[in-house]
């Protein structure tokens, strides 16, 4: 089936292309979200005259998301989660924690616009990309430290001490 993309379409197309897809795709998502319309004459007139209309939404779009991009170029962002002996997190560092991280520092970004191949479970510091727009792709830093690193220091003093006293009491 030929359809007209209304809207962007990861992996399928631009908005304003005739695009031949699955009959149950077009009907069962793009057509019901209004991503598409049917490919006739008098639809493909009517994306014609919307298509200037079109073509300025995107450019204001992309004019955004450069300026967003600009200032998440700076940002580096802190996070911490409980580790083991090994280092290892109990856990992991997710595009959601990241957003959320984003939006503690004043950026509204949506999870999924946080490229992350796979969660982060290791301590260190990252190069996260986020696409912000289909042609603007930012990087951010990211930190994963451990959670009461300063305590964890402090425990491992104390257990020093106890340990070299109760030597000591041997010996005596």
């Amino acid at each position: 089936m030929e359809v007209i993309l209304r809207e962007h379409v990861d992996n399928l197309g631009r908005r304003g292309e005739i695009v031949k897809v699955a009959d149950g795709y077009a009907r069962n998502y793009l057509l019901p979200r209004k991503l598409a319309l049917l490919a006739t004459e008098s639809n493909k007139k009517q994306i014609a005259r919307e298509r200037v209309k079109f073509d300025a939404q995107e450019l204001e779009e992309k004019r955004v998301a450069e300026a967003v991009a600009e200032r998440l170029a700076t940002v580096e962002i802190e996070i911490s989660r409980k580790v083991g002996e090994t280092e290892a997190l109990y856990g992991s560092v997710t595009t959601g924690d990241i957003a959320h991280a984003l939006a503690a520092k004043g950026f509204d970004i949506d999870k999924r616009k946080v490229v992350l191949q796979e969660p982060i479970k290791k301590l260190g510091e990252f190069t996260i990309p986020v696409k912000l727009h289909r042609e603007v792709t930012s990087s951010i830093k990211v930190r994963v430290s451990a959670e009461g690193e300063p305590e964890k220091a402090k425990n491992q003093k104390s257990e020093v001490r106890s340990q070299k006293s109760e030597v000591e009491g041997r010996k005596e």
